[in-house]
């Protein structure tokens, strides 16, 4: 990400000198509130509230050439544009990495900016791998990120061997001041100071121990005061930690001594659930009262290997460290925010009270709006429900990707999919061609679904692999590569939900 970051800083400064360039040779109107969109959804929903006063609002999407938001990077004209416009509407999800640079550099300091995972808080989910799902990384079977979804079955034993080596807490590497970036950009994520976000990781982070090292069956564990104690470890079992949905979130592998010097109880969680040859840290946990003292502990200490510079410490925590997956104690959210009519209609409501507060002459226009478009989105939201109620199916089945867990979860339907929503790959396994046409053969179900400029190879192999054979293809449409031609035709927000309606009733037949 530092490369992004410096490639958009170089296009920023570009952009700034062709838009003073620009400006001497076109005249603009500085009177008209200037609202830049990053994605189709947040155009079209400022687009009916600002209504009738569209003439006084110059209104911008940057994503309109039908690359989504997990390809986009920005131009230097859409950089000049967020960098002037009075109110700045994205996403803000890991795809958005590049937002932070630019709106640091803007020129406009008054900018309203409206990130969508903000404003809708804890009703945003963490990306999930559900069952069948093809993991990304696929090549190192053993490896997981928060974002995947572990089920009972998946957890294997594992060997204290498995964690040898010599391992340094970054505690002393944090409060030496040497992660400074690492804490600047949690303060950012979590929208608190500098100050306050380094205290907080200083006291999830101290542990009390610098290094500990591990070697055959033995740990030994050197205080801060630089007392060390050794013992012979003998493995335990492991315990799972779950969220309030009951899901599991990681896996804790539990060793045990008798020997009087050292702690009795010990727990590594590496993230891994099975054997593995490639841990890169661990969070440890020990004491002499017992391993369920370890499951709600406040600390949550952080190991890495101790030949880490401080600066490839960063590089880990950042995720710069050899395709390692960051997760910074975070769950990789899911950015399709927009496929829930009961999202929509609360993040209408946040660029309605923007237009307010920057155009406050126009206010009365925009509630009108706002109100009447909150009435078509609970409206449809209605039709989806009943659409559910009287269907025989209650699962869809996806040869693709599936960004729609928004709108599965507003109704309580269940999926099966190939990948997931943000997921990179196109090449699905054997083994997950084979489950989905399983699962098609087991439901019963009369369709495979795909997302809009799917080609349905996936789908297609899906069908052949199934017994019956017959199962038909449906398209639905993710509003991820809405073109600035088919806005031109008249495509809305409503309108493709509307479309995706048709779409969910036939696939729930």
């Amino acid at each position: 990400m530092k490369l992004n970051r410096i490639i958009v800083s170089v296009l920023f400064f570009v952009a700034l000198t062709a838009s003073s360039l620009f400006a001497k040779k076109t005249k603009t109107d500085d009177s008209k509130l200037k609202v830049v969109t990053t994605i189709f959804p947040e155009y079209d929903w400022a687009k009916e509230i600002i209504g009738e006063n569209a003439d006084n609002v110059e209104l911008t999407l940057l994503m309109n050439n039908g690359v989504d938001l997990h390809s986009y990077s920005p131009s230097v004209k859409d950089i000049a544009k967020i960098s002037e416009s009075d109110i700045f509407v994205y996403v803000g999800g890991e795809s958005d990495e590049w937002v932070d640079g630019v709106l640091k550099n803007a020129t406009n300091k008054n900018m309203k900016v409206i990130n969508l995972l903000d404003v809708l808080g804890e009703k945003v989910k963490s990306e999930e791998i559900v069952e069948g799902m093809e993991h990304e990384h696929e090549h190192n079977e053993h490896s997981h990120s928060h974002s995947s979804e572990i089920h009972e079955h998946d957890i294997k034993d594992r060997t204290l061997s498995e964690f040898n080596g010599e391992w340094q807490s970054l505690y002393p590497v944090l409060t030496s001041g040497k992660l400074e970036e690492y804490v600047e950009h949690q303060a950012k994520e979590k929208g608190k100071s500098e100050k306050d976000m380094q205290k907080e990781i200083e006291a999830k982070w101290n542990c009390g121990v610098k290094l500990v090292k591990v070697g055959g069956d033995k740990i030994t564990l050197t205080y801060d005061n630089g007392k060390s104690v050794t013992g012979k470890y003998s493995y335990a079992g492991y315990a799972v930690k779950k969220n309030d949905e009951g899901k599991i979130t990681n896996v804790r592998y539990k060793f045990e001594t008798s020997d009087k010097n050292a702690p009795k109880y010990v727990m590594f969680n590496d993230h891994g659930y099975a054997p593995s040859d490639d841990v890169a840290h661990f969070h440890f946990y020990f004491g002499n009262n017992s391993f369920e003292e370890f499951m709600n502990s406040k600390v949550n200490s952080y190991f890495v290997a101790s030949k880490l510079s401080a600066h490839e410490c960063e590089d880990l925590l950042l995720g710069r460290n050899h395709n390692e997956h960051h997760h910074h104690d975070e769950d990789e959210k899911d950015e399709h925010v927009w496929l829930s009519l009961r999202n929509a209609s609360e993040l209408c409501a946040a660029i309605a009270d923007a237009l307010c507060e920057k155009d406050s002459a126009n206010a009365s226009v925009y509630k009108k709006n706002l109100a009447s478009y909150k009435a078509k989105l609970s409206r449809l939201d209605g039709e989806y429900s009943d659409v559910v109620k009287s269907s025989r199916a209650k699962t869809l089945l996806f040869g693709d990707r599936f960004p729609f867990r928004y709108l599965v979860d507003d109704y309580n339907l269940k999926y099966f999919a190939a990948f997931t929503g943000c997921s990179a790959e196109s090449e699905a396994s054997f083994n997950t061609i084979v489950f989905l046409a399983g699962k098609l053969d087991e439901l019963g179900l009369k369709s495979v679904c795909q997302i809009e400029n799917g080609n349905g190879k996936i789908a297609k192999t899906v069908i052949a692999n199934s017994k019956t054979k017959n199962a038909t293809i449906l398209t639905f449409d993710s509003l991820q590569s809405t073109t600035a031609k088919q806005i031109k035709k008249g495509a809305t927000y409503l309108g493709t939900m509307e479309k995706n309606l048709s779409v969910l009733k036939e696939a729930l037949k």
